[in-house]
């Protein structure tokens, strides 16, 4: 069974979790390869949008920890786990925030530990009515990984970022949404419908004024006015270079509905 399913449709890059007797528990090779098609996709001209969904009830429970992070020799090191962290969770959640693609998160279910941080890692999340969000490392006497607590204070703040933190209690589909977790909660049975119908409102798109829209953004919560100011103008300039940009003055121009190419 291949344990990360992939496919391309309408411009669409589809990466679907399929470990669901396991609630899509992250082993190291489905790590890796949601990290390599991200990054495929961002080279590929005809994908101009990603999601990231999973398969079964649950969306992800959290990495495998079957998967020992001790050395050949068997023994752990001083090192080793700061190591497994930077080339592992935090390669991954850096892959989605760095894709130069827009990523939505279509969360079919329980969202945990690193499950829920690769999915609040996404440009946009759309989750089932029976989904939940867990900050579950509490609960196992451990520190947040996956940079929970570089994403969480920038959605909801640092006050409700440590709440949910401290107590590792889990968050329903709707209450992540009044926090600002989630942009729209759907019906189980709509899930891919709604991803779908985002996701290819976005394919049409002017995709590169996207990927540098997305860098501003994620850059404008790290530093100042005067740097966000400066990436802001050099982004307009590179934008209007592309074919897109011509596009969308000149549509407006002859008073017509514009056709993005992606270029």
């Amino acid at each position: 069974m291949d344990e990360i399913l992939h496919r391309t449709d309408a411009g669409v890059s589809w990466i679907t979790l399929n470990r669901p007797d396991a609630m899509n528990a992250l082993t190291r090779e489905q790590r890796e390869r949601v990290i390599a098609l991200l990054d495929a996709a961002s080279g590929d001209p005809g994908v101009r949008a990603v999601v990231i969904t999973a398969t079964g009830k649950g969306f992800c429970a959290g990495a495998d920890l079957r998967s020992g992070s001790a050395n050949a020799s068997g023994e752990r090191v001083a090192g080793d786990v700061a190591r497994m962290i930077r080339l592992g969770a935090q390669r991954l959640i850096t892959a989605v925030l760095d894709c130069e693609k827009p990523v939505i998160a279509a969360v079919n279910g329980t969202a945990a530990g690193i499950g829920a941080h690769l999915a609040l890692a996404c440009d946009l999340v759309i989750a089932a009515d029976t989904a939940r969000f867990v900050e579950v490392f509490v609960r196992r006497g451990l520190v947040p990984d996956g940079a929970g607590a570089y994403l969480l204070p920038r959605l909801i703040g640092p006050q409700k970022a440590k709440e949910l933190m401290f107590f590792g209690d889990a968050v329903p589909a709707a209450e992540a949404a009044r926090l600002g977790l989630v942009n729209k909660v759907v019906p189980a049975d709509g899930l891919e419908a709604a991803a779908r119908e985002w996701a290819e409102r976005l394919a049409q798109g002017p995709t590169r004024a996207l990927a540098l829209t997305k860098q501003l953004v994620n850059a404008s919560l790290d530093g100042d006015r005067a740097h966000a100011l400066a990436a802001e103008a050099n982004a307009q300039e590179i934008n209007m270079t592309t074919a897109d940009a011509k596009e969308g003055v000149a549509s407006f121009v002859e008073r017509r509905t514009p056709k993005y190419l992606g270029r």
